[in-house]
């Protein structure tokens, strides 16, 4: 007789929903989550329900919800959803920008204010 599927299996999916929208790696899930990126691909692409509570805990804490959303229990926060529409170009402007915080201060610094510089060019004037 073959196995019911537990209603906890689309655990795998928001989990990689949430990482997705914060724009995390697995490896960058893992390290901030204190566990390893095989560990979060099996929870991601698993079967086997949810993880023990202990790794639902470290996974929140690390993605910035409740363990509640993470579970499924509660709807995600308008944010996370909202990241996860958005297009690829935003996503990858993102990652861009997550290796600036990579660098040095100084360069960090030096990174903004060319920002800076380049938004009030194209900024429109007030008048």
């Amino acid at each position: 007789m073959p196995r019911k599927k537990k209603e906890d299996a689309s655990f795998g999916p928001r989990l990689t929903a949430l990482r997705e929208a914060r724009g995390l790696t697995q490896v960058q899930l893992a390290e901030a989550a204190g566990t390893t990126q095989r560990s979060i691909s099996y929870y991601e692409n698993g079967d086997d329900g949810v993880p023990p509570s202990s790794v639902v805990i470290e996974l929140a804490q690390a993605l910035q919800v409740s363990a509640d959303e993470l579970l499924g229990l509660k709807p995600p926060p308008k944010a996370a959803l909202m990241a996860s529409e958005e297009d690829s170009e935003t996503r990858r402007l993102w990652k861009r920008f997550q290796v600036v915080t990579q660098l040095p201060e100084k360069d960090q610094r030096a990174v903004i204010r060319l920002i800076n510089s380049l938004a009030a060019v194209t900024a429109p004037r007030r008048v």
